[in-house]
Protein backbone atom coordinates (compact mmCIF):
# COMPACT_ATOMS: atom_id res chain seq x y z
CA UNK A 1 0.00 0.00 0.00
CA UNK A 2 1.45 3.72 -0.89
CA UNK A 3 0.62 6.09 2.11
CA UNK A 4 -0.15 9.74 1.27
CA UNK A 5 -0.84 12.46 3.17
CA UNK A 6 -3.17 14.91 2.40
CA UNK A 7 -1.55 18.05 4.62
CA UNK A 8 -3.62 21.18 4.83
CA UNK A 9 -4.51 24.42 6.95
CA UNK A 10 -8.10 26.48 6.43
CA UNK A 11 -9.34 29.38 8.32
CA UNK A 12 -13.14 28.98 6.38
CA UNK A 13 -13.23 25.78 4.86
CA UNK A 14 -12.01 26.34 1.16
CA UNK A 15 -8.87 24.64 1.31
CA UNK A 16 -10.29 21.90 3.63
CA UNK A 17 -13.01 21.37 0.94
CA UNK A 18 -9.92 21.27 -1.80
CA UNK A 19 -7.92 18.91 0.70
CA UNK A 20 -11.15 16.37 0.44
CA UNK A 21 -11.35 16.32 -3.19
CA UNK A 22 -7.80 15.51 -3.51
CA UNK A 23 -8.18 12.74 -0.83
CA UNK A 24 -10.73 11.50 -3.54
CA UNK A 25 -8.53 11.69 -6.19
CA UNK A 26 -5.73 9.55 -4.39
CA UNK A 27 -8.10 6.74 -3.25
CA UNK A 28 -9.16 6.23 -6.82
CA UNK A 29 -5.56 4.58 -7.90
CA UNK A 30 -5.68 1.80 -6.94
CA UNK A 31 -2.96 0.68 -3.89
CA UNK A 32 -3.11 3.99 -2.51
CA UNK A 33 -4.44 5.52 0.82
CA UNK A 34 -5.10 9.19 1.52
CA UNK A 35 -4.99 10.46 5.61
CA UNK A 36 -6.17 14.07 5.86
CA UNK A 37 -4.69 15.71 8.61
CA UNK A 38 -4.08 19.46 9.32
CA UNK A 39 -1.74 21.61 11.04
CA UNK A 40 -2.35 23.49 14.24
CA UNK A 41 -3.78 26.86 14.18
CA UNK A 42 -2.18 29.62 15.72
CA UNK A 43 -4.76 31.97 16.07
CA UNK A 44 -6.06 32.25 19.75
CA UNK A 45 -9.19 30.46 19.94
CA UNK A 46 -11.45 33.81 20.87
CA UNK A 47 -9.91 35.87 18.19
CA UNK A 48 -10.40 32.99 15.70
CA UNK A 49 -14.12 32.46 16.31
CA UNK A 50 -14.15 36.43 16.05
CA UNK A 51 -13.01 36.17 12.41
CA UNK A 52 -15.42 33.44 11.72
CA UNK A 53 -13.15 30.65 11.39
CA UNK A 54 -14.43 27.13 10.37
CA UNK A 55 -13.00 25.48 13.72
CA UNK A 56 -14.62 22.21 13.59
CA UNK A 57 -13.03 20.78 11.21
CA UNK A 58 -12.60 16.76 11.59
CA UNK A 59 -9.35 16.32 10.33
CA UNK A 60 -6.92 15.49 13.65
CA UNK A 61 -3.68 17.80 13.80
CA UNK A 62 -0.09 16.21 12.86
CA UNK A 63 2.75 16.22 14.67
CA UNK A 64 6.17 17.37 12.00
CA UNK A 65 7.98 13.76 12.87
CA UNK A 66 4.73 12.20 10.85
CA UNK A 67 5.77 13.34 7.48
CA UNK A 68 8.45 10.35 7.21
CA UNK A 69 5.60 8.17 7.82
CA UNK A 70 4.24 8.62 4.45
CA UNK A 71 5.29 8.43 0.80
CA UNK A 72 3.87 11.81 -0.41
CA UNK A 73 2.67 14.64 1.07
CA UNK A 74 0.08 16.75 -0.99
CA UNK A 75 -0.13 20.33 1.39
CA UNK A 76 -2.84 22.45 0.75
CA UNK A 77 -2.23 26.54 2.37
CA UNK A 78 -4.51 29.83 1.67
CA UNK A 79 -2.08 32.61 0.43
CA UNK A 80 -0.94 35.05 2.67
CA UNK A 81 0.31 38.23 0.39
CA UNK A 82 1.88 35.63 -2.53
CA UNK A 83 3.15 33.03 0.26
CA UNK A 84 1.90 30.17 2.81
CA UNK A 85 0.13 30.73 5.72
CA UNK A 86 1.93 31.16 8.83
CA UNK A 87 0.42 28.62 10.22
CA UNK A 88 2.02 26.10 7.22
CA UNK A 89 5.01 27.67 7.79
CA UNK A 90 5.45 27.55 11.04
CA UNK A 91 4.79 23.63 10.94
CA UNK A 92 7.92 23.19 8.20
CA UNK A 93 10.11 25.23 10.37
CA UNK A 94 10.28 22.21 13.10
CA UNK A 95 11.11 19.96 10.18
CA UNK A 96 14.59 20.46 10.95
CA UNK A 97 15.03 16.93 12.52
CA UNK A 98 13.81 15.56 9.09
CA UNK A 99 15.77 17.66 7.11
CA UNK A 100 19.06 16.25 9.30
CA UNK A 101 18.18 12.86 8.90
CA UNK A 102 17.18 13.26 5.33
CA UNK A 103 14.36 11.55 6.06
CA UNK A 104 11.87 12.66 3.25
CA UNK A 105 14.39 12.40 0.25
CA UNK A 106 13.03 11.09 -2.24
CA UNK A 107 9.14 11.16 -1.40
CA UNK A 108 6.95 12.90 -3.35
CA UNK A 109 5.50 16.48 -2.79
CA UNK A 110 2.96 18.45 -3.87
CA UNK A 111 0.89 21.78 -3.00
CA UNK A 112 -2.55 23.29 -3.74
CA UNK A 113 -3.63 26.44 -2.78
CA UNK A 114 -6.40 29.15 -2.53
CA UNK A 115 -6.62 33.11 -3.04
CA UNK A 116 -9.30 35.63 -2.47
CA UNK A 117 -8.90 36.78 -5.90
CA UNK A 118 -7.84 35.81 -9.51
CA UNK A 119 -4.13 37.22 -9.43
CA UNK A 120 -3.88 37.22 -5.54
CA UNK A 121 -0.82 35.01 -5.40
CA UNK A 122 -2.09 31.57 -6.36
CA UNK A 123 1.35 30.68 -8.25
CA UNK A 124 3.96 32.35 -5.98
CA UNK A 125 2.58 30.30 -3.08
CA UNK A 126 2.79 26.91 -5.02
CA UNK A 127 6.86 28.08 -6.55
CA UNK A 128 7.76 29.19 -2.79
CA UNK A 129 6.59 26.28 -1.34
CA UNK A 130 8.53 24.42 -3.35
CA UNK A 131 11.87 26.26 -2.27
CA UNK A 132 10.95 24.16 0.99
CA UNK A 133 9.86 20.66 -0.13
CA UNK A 134 13.44 20.75 -2.53
CA UNK A 135 15.72 21.79 0.94
CA UNK A 136 13.68 18.85 2.35
CA UNK A 137 14.18 16.56 -0.93
CA UNK A 138 11.53 15.59 -1.87
CA UNK A 139 10.63 15.08 -5.64
CA UNK A 140 7.95 17.72 -6.81
CA UNK A 141 4.85 16.76 -8.69
CA UNK A 142 2.42 19.66 -9.99
CA UNK A 143 -0.71 19.41 -12.24
CA UNK A 144 -0.10 18.48 -15.94
CA UNK A 145 -2.07 19.95 -18.75
CA UNK A 146 -3.08 16.79 -19.05
CA UNK A 147 -5.78 18.46 -16.54
CA UNK A 148 -7.52 20.38 -19.52
CA UNK A 149 -10.36 22.21 -16.70
CA UNK A 150 -6.88 24.73 -16.77
CA UNK A 151 -7.37 25.92 -19.94
CA UNK A 152 -10.87 26.61 -20.18
CA UNK A 153 -11.64 30.00 -20.81
CA UNK A 154 -15.08 29.77 -20.03
CA UNK A 155 -15.46 30.74 -16.30
CA UNK A 156 -13.23 31.96 -13.97
CA UNK A 157 -11.19 29.27 -12.21
CA UNK A 158 -8.27 28.39 -10.58
CA UNK A 159 -5.31 26.16 -10.60
CA UNK A 160 -1.96 26.13 -12.79
CA UNK A 161 0.57 23.85 -13.59
CA UNK A 162 1.86 24.36 -10.63
CA UNK A 163 -1.07 22.98 -8.41
CA UNK A 164 -4.57 23.16 -8.08
CA UNK A 165 -6.60 26.32 -6.75
CA UNK A 166 -9.66 27.92 -5.52
CA UNK A 167 -10.37 31.76 -5.46
CA UNK A 168 -12.39 32.67 -2.32
CA UNK A 169 -13.59 35.92 -3.14
CA UNK A 170 -12.97 38.90 -1.01
CA UNK A 171 -15.20 38.37 1.63
CA UNK A 172 -14.49 34.59 1.41
CA UNK A 173 -18.24 33.53 0.38
CA UNK A 174 -17.46 31.85 -2.98
CA UNK A 175 -16.90 28.73 -2.50
CA UNK A 176 -14.54 26.09 -4.72
CA UNK A 177 -16.10 25.15 -8.25
CA UNK A 178 -17.02 21.95 -8.97
CA UNK A 179 -14.22 22.54 -11.79
CA UNK A 180 -11.59 23.64 -9.01
CA UNK A 181 -12.71 19.85 -7.15
CA UNK A 182 -12.22 18.07 -9.91
CA UNK A 183 -8.41 19.84 -10.71
CA UNK A 184 -7.68 18.54 -6.98
CA UNK A 185 -9.13 15.27 -7.58
CA UNK A 186 -6.57 15.35 -10.61
CA UNK A 187 -3.71 16.34 -8.23
CA UNK A 188 -5.01 13.44 -6.09
CA UNK A 189 -4.74 11.23 -8.22
CA UNK A 190 -1.71 12.09 -10.57
CA UNK A 191 0.34 12.63 -7.43
CA UNK A 192 -0.76 9.04 -6.18
CA UNK A 193 0.13 7.40 -9.44
CA UNK A 194 3.46 8.93 -9.86
CA UNK A 195 3.86 7.96 -6.03
CA UNK A 196 2.90 4.29 -6.57
CA UNK A 197 5.04 4.34 -10.14
CA UNK A 198 8.81 5.65 -8.01
CA UNK A 199 7.77 3.05 -5.44
CA UNK A 200 7.66 -0.12 -8.18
Amino acid sequence: MTNLLILYYSSYGHIETMAQAVADGVVAVRGAKATLKRVPELVPEEVAKKSGYKLDQAAPVAEPGELADYDAVIFGTPTRFGNMCGQMRSFLDQTGALWKSGALIGKVGSVFTSTATQHGGQESTILSFHVTLLHLGMVIVGLPYSAKEQMTLEEIVGGSPYGAATIAGGDGSRKPSETELDLARFQGRHVAEMTVKLGS
